[in-house]
């Protein structure tokens, strides 16, 4: 294992099987990054949030850390309670 956790992924990064993963679980990353900087923006706790959206505090945990999938329409919720807007788009492939 590496000296931190870039130096460590950019080594496994390397191995062709475990990129193409990565890469598949970029959009979830997407959806966690957007959740966690939205929070942070507004100055929200996941109780918080909870209470504008009326999803519960352990399943947006669960988003955060990557363990639940949402749907669409909860994505739309969270959006509404952070006073934003979904945005998705399709996008050519990278890889060949």
């Amino acid at each position: 294992m590496g000296k931190n956790f870039r130096e460590t992924l950019n080594k496994q990064l390397k191995n062709e099987e475990f990129r193409k993963e990565y890469t598949a679980l970029e959009p979830e990353f997407q959806i966690i990054r957007a959740l966690l900087d939205g929070r942070k923006e507004k100055n929200l706790t996941q109780k918080q949030l909870s209470e504008l959206t009326g999803i519960n505090q352990a399943d947006i945990s669960k988003i955060e850390k990557g363990i639940a999938n949402p749907s669409l329409k909860t994505i739309q919720r969270l959006a509404g309670g952070l006073n934003m807007n979904v945005k998705i788009e399709f996008v050519p492939n990278q890889l060949p």
